[in-house]
């Protein structure tokens, strides 16, 4: 192709040669008044010239064109399509994200729900020894106050037995005494 090129402009140079020749020896004309002969050459040239970059030049340039043409279109319609699936990625993320809210407010609301359930139960186990403490509180009462009755019972027997012995001067079996004394004084209680 470039020799076939290189001998078309070596032609080309060749038939303008005369034409030179001639300009050189033709009488000077003004710039609008037509000269035939370099009008002849002018035409000879341009036609070669045309022909010679119809047949070689114009058929590449145009496949170059054309394929450039071919390539803005498809990268303008794979842009469109990148653009539509980033639309469609971007309304899927935004889902996604609704849907990852909703479940961190679900989930809280159940944080909530259950903080307050354990509170609660927190509250009734806290009543429920409450209760349970007071209850076993009554009974330690209840039975130190029975130990103290029994305590100041048996005192006041061994305060009877020395006051009855000091008054009777005469000291009787104490475990005899003790029955005795502490039978009346039960039948001095039920009564």
């Amino acid at each position: 192709m470039r020799s076939f090129l290189t001998r078309a402009l070596m032609l080309v140079a060749l038939t303008a040669t005369p034409a030179l020749a001639n300009e050189a020896e033709a009488p000077k004309a003004g710039l609008l008044s037509p000269v035939g002969g370099l009008m002849f050459w002018t035409l000879l040239v341009f036609a070669v010239l045309f022909f010679i970059l119809s047949k070689f030049a114009f058929k590449p340039i145009l496949a170059a064109v054309e394929g450039r043409e071919k390539d803005l279109r498809d990268a303008m319609e794979q842009a469109k399509a990148d653009r539509d699936a980033a639309a469609a990625l971007m309304g899927e993320q935004k889902r996604q994200l609704d849907a990852a809210r909703a479940e961190a407010q679900k989930i809280i609301t159940d944080g909530r729900a259950t903080a307050e359930k354990m509170r609660a139960d927190l509250l009734e186990q806290t009543r429920a020894q409450q209760g349970e403490m007071l209850e076993r509180a009554k009974r330690d009462i209840e039975s130190e106050k029975l130990a103290a009755i029994d305590e100041m019972r048996r005192e006041a027997v061994d305060l009877a037995i020395a006051g009855a012995s000091k008054v009777i001067e005469k000291n009787l079996d104490d475990a005899q005494n003790r029955t005795l004394v502490e039978n009346y004084l039960a039948s001095i209680g039920t009564k």
